[in-house]
């Protein structure tokens, strides 16, 4: 596949975004991001055991998402501080 056409100098983001992705270089980029996993989302899910959400809300999820992420940073934290 060949580079596309230039883009426009007042293209919108999604325009820019989507010549991106059509250029060799962005399908090389967007090729190996389809192959990484995040692996923090996967620890909290499979470690930590979070799978879904307890509470309702958006302000409640919030805060219970800051839970969450603290209880991963202290594992993290007492982790790395006992391998030192």
């Amino acid at each position: 596949m060949s580079a596309p056409a230039p883009l426009a100098a007042d293209a919108s983001a999604v325009e820019r975004m989507t010549h991106l992705l059509h250029t060799p270089a962005g399908r090389e980029v967007y090729a190996d991001r389809k192959c990484t996993v995040e692996p923090t989302f996967g620890i909290i899910k499979s470690v930590l055991g979070f799978r879904q959400f307890l509470l309702r809300g958006l302000q409640a999820v919030r805060h219970e998402w800051t839970l969450v992420c603290i209880g991963w940073n202290l594992k993290r934290l007492h982790r790395l501080r006992g391998a030192a």
